[in-house]
Order: C-alpha cells, then structure tokens, then sequence
C-alpha cells in the first residue's frame, strides 16, 4: 500500500492558518502519527492524547487513546482502543478519512486531521511534507479566561453580587415552580 498524506489543521485562536502534511505508512500505528503530529507542531507531547474517528461534520466516533484506559470488561469492543495497538489502515473508511486529535485535555489542544491523498513512496518513518504558519507555544493557552474576571467588582465566576442569589444554605436559588406555602399542609408522619 502506498504511504498516507495527511493534513493536521490546529484549531486555534489565531487569524492565521497553522498546518502541516505528514507523510506515513498505513501499516504504522497511531502513536506513529501522533508523535509525529506533536514534533510537527514543536509540542513536547507529555500530555494526554486520544484521537477520534470522525466524519465530514468533525463529530468524535470510536477514541483511541494514547494510554489503555479500559477496564477489563471493555474487551467486549472490537476496534483497538490504544494508540500502540492501532494500526492506521483499519480505520480508513473513506478516501478522505478525518480523524480528531485533543491533546492535553486541560488545555484541550484541537488537531483536524484529513486524509488529502497517497504516495507512491512508503517512508520508513513518517516524513513532514509541508509546514504552514507558526504555531503557538505549547504553554501559551490558558486555563482561565481573564477576562471573565475583568470587571466583576469581587463577583464569582463572572457573576455579580446581584446574580448571586444564595439562600441561607449557601445554595442558589432558581424557580422550580414550587413557592414554600406548597409545603405548609406537609405531614412527615403521614409519609413516612
């Protein structure tokens, strides 16, 4: 079988569009394509990993994740679900294959990952093809967004003093439709 050209999109903040074709065997597995999909984009790739089947509306399928997180019941799916285990061409369902790649799942890194075409040629290891803007550090996406904090006058998480409605457990309070009278005829020894 020929080697696969993919096209890895970084879905990111930035205007510009951050990509890179690599160039694999379909015999290779997807740890393959992930490290090489991590050392393209100048990650460090010591963050959780999984990649999902997708398809042309980018919904998540069948995951396969860098570390087996199953448990022993699980063997029951018949697709591998650990990157080390899967092979590339068992997953190629269409001439366009898509795959989706999160990378560390606190900062939740997004890779678009198309199959564009074949290559005659068969690299030993996978080979970057094309190399297309900057990508962003590794260390440059936030946890937070600040600015929810910005104009909040001591409010928490982006809410002010007035949206805070606490009763006295602490809890907030939202219409359930129920007003405290409905409770006044409640007798405890009756349902009990």
């Amino acid at each position: 079988m020929p080697g696969l050209k993919f096209r890895i999109l970084l879905d990111s903040e930035k205007n510009e569009e951050i990509f890179r074709d690599i160039l694999i065997r379909d015999t290779d597995n997807f740890e393959s394509l992930f490290r090489a999909i991590i050392d393209a984009f100048k990650f460090n790739g010591n963050q959780m990993a999984s990649f999902y089947v997708s398809n042309d509306e980018w919904d998540k399928g069948h995951e396969i994740s860098l570390m087996d997180m199953s448990y022993e019941d699980d063997s029951v799916d018949s697709l591998p679900g650990v990157m080390r285990d899967a092979q590339i061409k068992d997953f190629l369902e269409e001439p366009d294959q898509k795959f989706i790649l999160v990378y560390d799942f606190i900062k939740m890194w997004i890779f678009l990952v198309e199959l564009i075409g074949f290559d005659k040629s068969e690299p030993e290891t996978p080979e970057l093809l094309l190399s297309i803007g900057n990508p962003p550090l590794e260390s440059s996406k936030e946890l937070l967004d600040d600015s929810i904090f910005a104009n909040n006058e001591g409010g928490i998480d982006g809410l002010s003093e007035e949206d805070e409605d606490e009763d006295e457990l602490g809890l907030n309070e939202f219409d359930d439709g129920y007003s405290d009278d409905d409770l006044t005829d409640y007798n405890e020894e009756f349902y009990s």
